[in-house]
């Protein structure tokens, strides 16, 4: 399976997924349609969408684009703001054609997110980045720390293909979070060179993320040391520590 990433909106990264020559076409978290209708060949006709959640910077492209192509399957959750013309559940497998992905509960960010394993490949949508993880905009702490389990259980190999560029961005807070990490700190020079060559920093590999990304490292004894003395008093638990934790970046300048 070869992944294209299409740029939109501001820092919005659609993935575009071919599953061979011949294969199906997928479309993920279209926020808008025109980039992914330029990026497609004249002849090439997308067989579906995946749609991780709700947010519009991630589905606001559906409508046109099923315009475009009538027959096109938009899949997605349960969730009646999502317009997907079929809903899948955590633990389904869906199929499409020699494509085959296992959906994984990953609602925190909002709660009804879903990401897609398959072919060696996560599609996360906004619940884990580079070096970072989405704000809890519905969840809770609970959730976040449930997500981070789930994803710290696939192989290290996996590619993580998430919806933004935020990489440098958040190396910033790991580095704050973490700043004698050796292999965070190789990983911050290798991204200051993609982005000042103006290339993409995803996909990363779960491996990485579980050697540099914080929100994958908050039990760590340093990690949570450093939380703990940020704010001042022991974490009550896992939990409590996850929690501090994404309230430290939502705040962090």
């Amino acid at each position: 399976m070869h992944f294209t990433a299409v740029r939109a909106l501001t820092d919005n990264y659609v993935w575009l997924a071919r599953c061979g020559a011949e294969g199906p076409i997928l479309i993920v978290d279209p926020g808008v349609a025109e980039p992914v209708l330029a990026e497609l060949a004249p002849a090439e006709v997308p067989t579906a969408i995946l749609l991780t959640h709700h947010h519009p910077d991630h589905i606001g492209g559906v409508a046109e684009l099923r315009a475009c192509f009538p027959d096109l399957r938009v899949i997605g959750p349960h969730d009646p703001r999502i317009p997907a013309t079929e809903r899948v559940s955590p633990g389904e497998h869906i199929e499409i054609d020699d494509c085959r992905f296992e959906v994984l509960e990953l609602s925190a960010h909002t709660l009804s997110h879903i990401g897609f394993f398959g072919h060696g490949a996560l599609l996360c949508g906004d619940a884990l980045f580079s070096l970072g993880c989405g704000r809890l905009f519905e969840g809770s702490p609970d959730d976040l720390h449930r997500v981070m389990q789930t994803i710290r259980q696939l192989p290290p190999a996996t590619q993580v293909y998430c919806a933004h560029e935020y990489t440098q961005a958040n190396a910033r807070f790991a580095l704050a979070v973490e700043p004698d990490n050796a292999s965070l700190r190789a990983y911050v020079d290798q991204v200051a060179q993609l982005r000042a060559q103006e290339q993409a920093t995803i996909p990363t590999t779960l491996q990485r993320e579980l050697d540099c990304n914080p929100f994958l490292r908050a039990d760590e004894p340093q990690v949570a040391a450093t939380i703990d003395a940020h704010f001042g008093s022991p974490s009550a638990n896992a939990v409590e520590r996850l929690g501090r934790l994404r309230a430290w970046k939502d705040h962090y300048v």
